[in-house]
């Protein structure tokens, strides 16, 4: 099963709407709940990022019998040193952004810290492609 989101920029109202979606798919399919907790947090966290620093973009899932595989593509300003962008409590979030409680440098730690595989490709000028994956069957928490 595949499903495609297209994701907003700037609007942080609509953020996190592919991973609810997505969550209430994986509970339908009666796959374990910590699981499906920790795909929805990745998920939820490569859409914020989409919004505040990538101007939106589009988010593909693809379900298999072994895998869950996400994919986040924008077309942003990218990202410049992604081994500092790892680093807990670095951002380049806006003022905006953080009043509104976001920018805490804590995404892409979250990420990493809640999938099974991530992969990061980002082009400075050209935008960032996030590739992440859930193995079925794989850790329990």
């Amino acid at each position: 099963m595949t499903y495609t989101y297209a994701i907003s920029g700037d609007d942080y109202g609509s953020a996190g709407a592919a991973s609810s979606d997505i969550k209430k798919k994986l509970r339908q399919l009666g796959l374990p709940s910590p699981l499906i907790k920790r795909t929805a947090i990745a998920m939820y966290e490569a859409e914020i990022n989409m919004v505040i620093h990538g101007g939106g973009g589009t988010t593909r899932v693809d379900i298999g019998p072994d895998c869950i595989e996400m994919e986040f593509h924008d077309q942003g300003p990218g990202i410049a040193d992604i081994e500092l962008a790892m680093t807990e409590g670095w951002s380049t979030a806006s003022d905006a952004a953080r009043e509104l409680g976001f920018g805490a440098g804590m995404g892409l730690p979250n990420i990493r810290r809640n999938v099974d595989e991530l992969s990061i490709e980002s082009v400075p000028g050209q935008g960032t492609t996030v590739r992440m994956s859930q193995h079925l069957g794989g850790r329990e928490d």
